[in-house]
Parts: structure tokens; sequence; C-alpha cells
């Protein structure tokens, strides 16, 4: 758990530094998704939604975007680590 995260769940404190980008609007998980991860386990994407304030077709939507960047990005690896070899 990153070090600021652990720091708030010791003291019992929410984090305040929203820039971070582990930040969430949630006081019962001290504003930090590491902390509500930790104290949850793994949540709904409807769960997750109402926790953002988004619907849960938005953080599908999210969801998509993010695992098509993950892929794109592994074949760049790929591509780079056979025109290495």
């Amino acid at each position: 758990m990153k070090l600021c995260a652990e720091e708030c769940y010791k003291e019992k404190n929410s984090c305040g530094e929203r820039s971070c980008r582990l930040w969430i609007e949630h006081d019962d998980d001290f504003n930090c998704t590491q902390i509500a991860i930790k104290k949850n386990g793994s949540m709904t994407l409807k769960e997750v939604g109402t926790r953002l304030g988004i619907s849960y077709v938005r953080v599908t939507q999210i969801e998509k975007e993010a695992l098509k960047k993950l892929e794109k990005n592994r074949f760049k690896e790929e591509d780079t680590n056979y025109n290495n070899q």
C-alpha cells in the first residue's frame, strides 16, 4: 500500500490530497481507493459507480477504455522486445 494510504489508515484520518490519483470522495474509506479495497475487498461496478458518483454504465465504459490502452501498450512492448532480439 502507498505510504500516504498507510499513514491515513493508521491515524484514522481522511486524506486531503485531492491531487493524488488514488483520491476518491468517500470519507468512510479516508478518501483513498487503496484503503477502500483493503477494507471492502473487490467491488461490483455498481458499487464503484456509487462511490464515484457516476453510473455503473460509465464505470464499464472507463474499464473498457483502460483495458484497450493496456492491451495496446502490451503489443507495443512485445513488438519492441521482438525487434531487439
